[in-house]
């Protein structure tokens, strides 16, 4: 004989297939369809990377003028930089062609171009 907490536990572990949750876990493949055309794949990297060096340019840029933050700053940068090398190190190796690993990698270097042209601009 069942309990009746028992029985609502094995009935609450099976989730119902909703739209939300398909359109939600399926942006990933729709985005892979999406890209396979070359222009579309080299467009959103484009986009990417200058949004990324923007965001990176927008990091150095604001730590110059406060000159209050620029500990703070560089450890966030340095955060950001460590997070995307580590995901990027585990990726999974049968998605090595992943449209979502080439703009892991290619935000990476748009944030870290960013930084060493506002680098630079300080010299």
């Amino acid at each position: 004989m069942y309990d009746q907490s028992e029985q609502s536990l094995s009935m609450s572990r099976k989730l119902q297939d909703t739209s939300l949750q398909r359109n939600f876990l399926g942006w990933q493949d729709q985005l892979e369809i999406w890209s396979v055309n070359p222009w579309r794949r080299y467009s959103l990297l484009l986009i990417i990377l200058l949004s990324f060096f923007f965001l990176g340019t927008s990091v150095g840029t604001i730590n110059g003028v406060l000159a209050l933050m620029d500990p703070v700053g560089a450890f966030l940068a340095v955060v950001i930089l460590e997070l995307m090398v580590r995901v990027r190190r585990n990726w999974p190796l049968e998605n090595r062609k992943s449209i979502l690993l080439s703009i892991l990698d290619v935000a990476r270097i748009g944030f870290l171009y960013g930084l060493l042209m506002e680098g630079f601009k300080l010299l």
